[in-house]
């Protein structure tokens, strides 16, 4: 099973953005986990990120007809790029939501995703381990 990992605006701060908030690892420390729990899962993953929203888009676009699922965190674009709901919406495979903080007890604007409704799973407030928890997840929904 082929899944995309795609991490979207500041990301890349990782490590350096509020500590506090989004841990102290870097993206690279972030994609390595990835890579090992998805080895452990017997799944193919590759990791993309991207601080321009187009950019976004087109991952998503790449991933119609490539990918099996999808694990997300698009950042702050979470809360208003209706482009970004409007290019997942004909992807057919599965799809989590990953947040790292937990964005349903932050900033009142943090609590909608225009991702809601698309039929995606979400994972919020676990950090690093949210991805995994998205990987097995996904796992979980392997066509057979």
């Amino acid at each position: 099973m082929r899944i995309d990992v795609l991490n979207g605006v500041n990301l890349g701060m990782l490590g350096k953005r509020d500590p506090a908030t989004y841990g102290d690892q870097s993206l690279q420390d972030l994609e390595t986990q990835v890579y090992a729990w998805a080895l452990q899962l017997d799944l193919q993953v590759r990791c993309r990120q991207t601080d321009h929203e187009g950019e976004f888009v087109g991952f998503l676009h790449q991933a119609l007809g490539s990918a099996d699922g999808l694990v997300l965190n698009p950042g702050a674009w979470t809360h208003y790029s209706w482009a970004i709901h409007d290019a997942l919406e004909p992807f057919g495979g599965p799809f989590v939501e990953v947040h790292l903080s937990n964005v349903d007890e932050r900033e009142d604007w943090r609590r909608f995703s225009v991702l809601h409704g698309l039929g995606g799973l979400r994972v919020v407030g676990k950090g690093f381990d949210g991805y995994r928890e998205a990987l097995q997840l996904l796992n979980e929904r392997r066509p057979e």
